[in-house]
């Protein structure tokens, strides 16, 4: 795996999904970087604007293993992890795998499972394990959950608590499509869904690969202060009574190394960081009450704090004592 090959399977992958979403290149394309940073995509929007078709195209292109649940309040805990069943030939208790155990996990209206079932999720984002009775399953590789909800019909919904919301890496949504991509959609899909005619570009091993090389994109020193310093930021701003977490700051690390490596290059550069803020900021930034009162906006702090950190000037040729590669980058923000 180099730069030059990445990119281009990259490019393939993201056509090919774009056989079946049509028009949203940017929502597909950060849905990818999500999936080669390792980690999870939150879609808010509303039903019927391809939210579930997106993990299906992505799991069918690179011929994942896909789960889906789809959330309801009587859901438990065990229908999403699995749980012991009573073999009664052998008289013992056998673990049965639920639909977590899978490369991509379709969370459909995630917010309508209660607490207790949405907390099922926490470790398996976290830590890409299952722990059930004690004893403790490994994910697959690649794990991506892809969870949606929708934000119109509120009743009976349960909001996702804080700490489960800082383990999405982004948080996006699709929005309506143009009336051209809407023409596209309804031809495409005219005789046949255009998801049943959807090929595999890509192996789940070579998937692995582009991970593994993403995650050596280098990052200078000074941008990694950077990113350091918007998140610091957002700490100390009246109208945030919650600020980013070290959990973002990790989030725009791994994103940016992806973003990088998607546009052929081997380092990150500032403008990736400020291209990342608002789908990694979004939803782990709190408004106070008194800017709520104001008509602030989150996207609008977020640009306010942005303007006052200067960028750093860093050029593809910063000598070699200037970068960080792979884990001394993570060790850096430590």
């Amino acid at each position: 795996m180099d730069a030059q090959r990445f990119t281009r399977r990259f490019e393939e992958i993201q056509a090919n999904v774009e056989r079946v979403i049509k028009g949203k290149g940017d929502v597909v394309h950060m849905a990818l970087v999500a999936m080669f940073a390792e980690g999870h995509l939150l879609l808010e929007d509303a039903p019927g604007v391809g939210k579930s078709m997106l993990a299906r195209s992505i799991a069918r292109t690179v011929n994942a293993d896909v789960g889906r649940i789809q959330c309801t309040p009587d859901m438990l805990p065990g229908d999403i992890t699995g749980s012991s069943i009573l073999d009664q030939a052998r008289m013992t208790f056998t673990f049965r795998p639920g639909p977590v155990f899978a490369n991509i996990l379709l969370a459909d209206e995630v917010n309508r499972a209660t607490p207790k079932t949405q907390s099922a999720l926490l470790e398996a984002m976290a830590e890409r394990t299952v722990t059930v009775e004690g004893t403790t399953h490994a994910l697959p590789r690649p794990f991506l959950v892809l969870a949606t909800q929708n934000p119109i019909e509120l009743a009976g919904t349960f909001p996702l608590p804080e700490a489960q919301l800082d383990r999405f890496l982004f948080k996006l949504s699709i929005g309506y499509p143009s009336a051209e991509a809407e023409e596209e959609v309804l031809m495409a899909n005219g005789r046949q869904p255009a998801i049943d005619r959807l090929q595999p570009m890509v192996d789940l091993p070579e998937v692995v690969a582009m991970i593994e090389w993403a995650s050596g994109v280098t990052v200078a020193q000074p941008v990694l202060r950077y990113a350091i310093d918007i998140v610091q930021a957002t700490r100390h701003d009246a109208a945030l009574t919650l600020g980013a977490s070290p959990r973002a700051s990790l989030s725009l690390l791994w994103a940016a190394r992806v973003l990088a490596a998607s546009q052929g290059r081997e380092d990150v550069y500032p403008d990736d960081v400020k291209a990342l803020l608002h789908p990694v900021m979004s939803h782990r930034l709190i408004l106070s009450p008194e800017a709520q009162l104001r008509g602030e906006s989150v996207d609008k702090v977020l640009e306010r704090v942005v303007g006052r950190v200067k960028p750093p000037l860093v050029s593809s040729s910063a000598p070699p004592q200037r970068l960080v590669r792979g884990t001394e980058a993570l060790a850096a923000l430590g």
